[in-house]
């Protein structure tokens, strides 16, 4: 079983008004890690020595694309977290057709090896419109095939695109440079707002075992809406993962 962390995007709202609560919130769930997704006025340090003071680890940072005239500050926040992935995502115009993929694939391979210069790898980030049809493949395949060095941090929800895709299939067909997976659950309907882990229809243990346990490092929670109280979700999912046996916390 691999360690569970959760995505602190699904808490923003909390974080805005408590970013110090949400830490000790997250902890006292069982949560092994933690994924920023912002430091609310802290220094990245900071966040790092409170989150392992709270018996947690920084598993990964959701933060800018590591362009050229920032790349510089993207390596300094990782090296105060501790970590030695960067994880970030492209919006739908990236994807809109095969041009634009190709101008995408540049721009991942420019950054994979600005990256790879201080020893930090690339992982990006997923949402449901690398899952359409371009010219007859994913634009999600396409990108993977001229991007051979990225990492993915697969949103296993966003790629089940609605239903029009098998989010399992997607996780076995990149186990290889998969070492981060998003874990969210909801009713597979554009627009709907998710639900707790296990309560929607996911097929969570199918996404969780298709993936590499020798290259899968964390199952990471993350809601990014819900018609419950978030905080009560974002429990629910945890016990819903160390119950199934699919992930490990620290209780």
């Amino acid at each position: 079983m691999k360690p569970i962390s959760v995505q602190l995007y699904s808490l923003r709202q909390e974080a805005q008004k408590d970013f110090v609560g949400v830490l000790k919130s997250a902890a006292k769930i069982g949560y092994k890690g933690v994924e920023p997704a912002g430091f609310h006025g802290m220094e990245p340090k900071a966040v790092r020595r409170l989150v392992e003071d709270l018996g947690m680890v920084v598993s990964s940072n959701h933060g800018p694309w590591p362009g050229e005239d920032n790349v510089s500050e993207v390596v300094d926040v990782a090296g105060a977290l501790g970590i030695d992935i960067v994880v970030s995502g492209f919006g739908a115009d990236a994807f809109a057709d095969l041009d634009a993929i190709r101008r995408t694939a540049d721009t991942v391979n420019a950054a994979t090896e600005r990256l790879k210069k201080a020893n930090l790898a690339l992982a990006l980030h997923n949402h449901s419109h690398e899952f359409e049809i371009v010219e007859g493949r994913l634009g999600y395949d396409i990108l993977m095939e001229l991007c051979p060095d990225v990492k993915c941090q697969i949103d296993t929800y966003w790629a089940a695109n609605f239903g029009a895709c098998n989010p399992a299939e997607q996780v076995a067909k990149n186990k290889a440079r998969t070492p981060l997976l998003h874990i969210k659950d909801g009713p597979l309907v554009r627009g709907a707002p998710h639900t707790a882990v296990g309560a929607g229809k996911m097929d969570i243990p199918a996404c969780v075992r298709a993936a590499d346990e020798n290259v899968l490092r964390w199952l990471i929670v993350e809601l990014d809406e819900c018609a419950t109280d978030m905080t009560r979700a974002v429990a629910e999912s945890y016990d819903y993962l160390v119950k199934e046996g699919l992930g490990e916390g620290n209780k």
